[in-house]
């Protein structure tokens, strides 16, 4: 029993300690982090994503505003940035204070004013004075001093800050999706609380739904209408009712498709300047090819019809081809979102279910026609071998005997 009580004495006092060090690791992140040189903010603030801090003094006087901006978990080969944007909620036109370490081991720091995207953060001035500028990197952490005069930008500003890779001493294009689309966001001067943008979190809102259309019309929809056609139309029960089927599975994914083309096109024009080449190319041919094969059911020949062979083979090939096409498309499109993987394993789930049904109804349907045609040939036979004379078939049709 005085074990017992002992070990919960011990598990309780371990609870409390690993309780209290959590809370004070989390509280050093922002408060209670030190600066050397006794360098003291009175107001911090942990940034959403990115692993970011910003630390700063404002002067409502002389309306100077301090800043120490902390980017931790951070490689050597990387650059990152913190920028205010007097304009606009996003990227372009943001004012930007840019650090990195260069392949020589010492920092450079410097002041780029953002135009365009797509940008090599080139150095120029900013529309507003910039002093004491400066930078560290230490355990994997680049902090930014600056003071900044903002007379003229009132004390509710939009913030961004990023990071991105380094070939050489030259910056890189930063990732266009996940966390650094997000990186965005109101920080109020005076009570020191960052808020989020809603321009990042609309954007990202949009590029969900994009994808979400996107994959159950042409990645799940498409391939099971395609596998409704090839297989149920083997069983003569299901006949015309396959055929509907069809067409309401295609046509649906159709609809569903050019809903989610038309949010890919939106994205684009709110995007300037940020493409992903192959991923809207072959968007652009999906909407080409369904559109085709929609077309294509007005002019579709009668089974008797002469030209009747040469529309199937371009139909299945079409079909074929906008099927392959769109699951390559789905994975570019995860690629670029980044969304947690248990969605991309989900969708690799659905692929694997849908080609698995696949091939056990193509087996099954074999068994059926090759029975089928067993049946059928065995049903021109007399029975009673060379001499009988007239039988059954397996269909009910008498089969009469040759004459000799």
């Amino acid at each position: 029993m005085r074990g017992r009580r002992l070990t919960l004495k011990l598990t309780l006092s371990l609870s409390l300690i690993t309780c209290f060090l959590l809370s004070s690791s989390y509280g050093q992140n922002c408060a209670k982090h030190s600066f050397p040189n006794n360098r003291v903010f009175k107001t911090c603030s942990d940034l959403p994503v990115l692993n970011s801090f910003l630390h700063f003094n404002y002067d409502t006087s002389s309306s100077k505003l301090e800043i120490a901006y902390r980017h931790s978990g951070i490689g050597s080969s990387r650059w990152v940035a913190w920028a205010i944007n007097p304009t606009s909620t996003g990227m372009v036109g943001s004012q930007a204070l840019v650090a990195y370490q260069q392949t020589n081991g010492t920092m450079r720091v410097y002041t780029s004013p953002i135009t365009q995207y797509q940008t090599q953060l080139q150095e120029g001035e900013l529309s507003f004075n910039v002093s004491d500028l400066s930078a560290s990197y230490e355990n994997d952490e680049i902090i930014i001093f600056a003071t900044l005069g903002l007379s003229n930008n009132g004390t509710m500003l939009n913030q961004v800050w990023q990071e991105g890779g380094l070939n050489g001493n030259i910056p890189q294009m930063h990732v266009t999706s996940g966390a650094n689309v997000q990186s965005m966001g109101t920080l109020n001067l005076v009570s020191g609380e960052a808020g989020t943008s809603n321009g990042g979190g609309s954007k990202l809102k949009k590029r969900n739904i994009h994808g979400v259309l996107n994959t159950v019309s042409w990645g799940i929809l498409m391939p099971m209408g395609a596998i409704i056609a090839r297989y149920l139309k083997v069983f003569k029960s299901a006949d015309p009712a396959w055929f509907y089927l069809h067409v309401l599975c295609q046509f649906s994914a159709y609809v569903v498709g050019v809903a989610g083309w038309g949010t890919g096109l939106k994205l684009g024009s709110e995007s300037v300047g940020i493409q992903f080449d192959a991923h809207r190319t072959i968007g652009i041919i999906l909407f080409s090819l369904g559109t085709l094969q929609v077309f294509a059911l007005l002019v579709r020949p009668k089974p008797e019809h002469k030209y009747r062979l040469y529309w199937n083979i371009y139909h299945h090939l079409v079909g074929y081809t906008v099927i392959i096409l769109s699951v390559v498309n789905i994975f570019k499109g995860f690629d670029i979102l980044e969304p947690e993987k248990k969605w991309k394993h989900a969708y690799i789930g659905v692929i694997v279910a849908l080609a698995s049904t696949a091939v056990l109804l193509e087996a099954y349907t074999w068994f059926v026609a090759m029975r089928r045609k067993r049946s059928e040939s065995e049903g021109k036979l007399p029975y009673g071998g060379v001499n009988g004379g007239e039988g059954n078939g397996v269909y009910g049709h008498g089969v009469r005997t040759q004459q000799a």
